[in-house]
């Protein structure tokens, strides 16, 4: 009677692997072979009262980290710019579980909340991480913030 239940439960464990090997061979198979993920590294340090932080504190969410600075270089018709660019994340948040990528106005180059706007400025950073939930937008002067999302409309 022993060797039977023994035998059941290596049986359910076999069947429980395969699935497990199958899903994540699946995902393999349909994930596109061009995408190239990101990983961000622990990001700069934050500073000590922050105005930008407690704001997003007051919120209620967790600043996990502080600057990103991603190093783009720049090909035209084959050839390397002498200047690289880079890309600027100001923070990292959390909130219920969900990361959010964050940026603030700057004073020389405001946002509007207008989609063109936003498309223009924003919405590299959305398909930069698209694990991310979305980018939070900091107004410091009015003391406002904003959950910003990108969709694919229908």
């Amino acid at each position: 009677m022993d060797n039977l239940v023994e035998i059941f439960v290596m049986i359910v464990a076999a069947i429980f692997l395969v699935v497990l090997l199958y899903r994540a061979f699946y995902r393999w198979l349909h994930s596109p072979a061009t995408i190239s993920r990101i990983k961000l590294g622990r990001g700069g340090k934050l500073k000590d009262n922050d105005p930008n932080v407690e704001l997003l504190e007051r919120h209620g969410y967790v600043v996990i980290s502080g600057r990103h600075q991603i190093p783009l270089a720049v090909e035209v018709d084959g050839h390397f710019l002498n200047r690289s660019t880079t890309i600027i994340i100001d923070y990292i948040a959390e909130k219920k579980g969900l990361s959010y990528i964050v940026k603030y106005e700057r004073e020389r180059q405001p946002i509007e909340l207008e989609a063109s706007d936003l498309k223009k400025h924003l919405l590299m950073y959305s398909l930069l991480l698209p694990d991310m939930s979305g980018i939070i937008y900091i107004k410091p002067k009015e003391q406002k913030i904003h959950k910003i999302a990108f969709h694919i409309a229908e």
